[in-house]
């Protein structure tokens, strides 16, 4: 019988963007539904801006995502994606991590919406 995986759950949000992420302790595949995710948020303003809250915490080898992003487009769910890591890693060492990516402004919802046509 298969083990499960411990993970700690989040839920990051973005205007119409909405990411739930299961933050692994460990090493592995960082997955964004279902696809790698430097396919998913293709180039290298991309990947910096994901991996901003693994490097302001200097823990990128240390634990692994897997992410299921709905609605929005792509710089929305990219937004999502980073504010709900940003918070799992806050809620799986709150002593460590919760300072400095709080400073960063990492764990504030960007709650701006697209304004209604009149």
């Amino acid at each position: 019988m298969a083990r499960k995986a411990k993970f700690t759950y989040s839920c990051g949000r973005r205007r119409s963007a909405s990411a739930r992420v299961r933050l692994f302790k460990g090493k592995g595949e960082n997955i964004v539904n279902g696809v790698k995710i430097e396919e998913y948020f293709p180039g290298s303003l991309s990947e910096k801006i994901w991996k901003n809250p693994f490097q302001l915490t200097d823990t990128l080898i240390k634990y692994y995502v897997s992410i299921k992003v709905v609605g929005g487009g792509k710089q929305g769910q990219l937004g999502a994606v980073v504010h709900g890591i940003s918070k799992a890693l806050a809620l799986a060492d709150p002593e460590k991590f919760r300072t400095p990516l709080k400073k960063a402004g990492l764990l504030t919802r960007d709650s701006r919406v697209r304004e209604r046509r009149k």
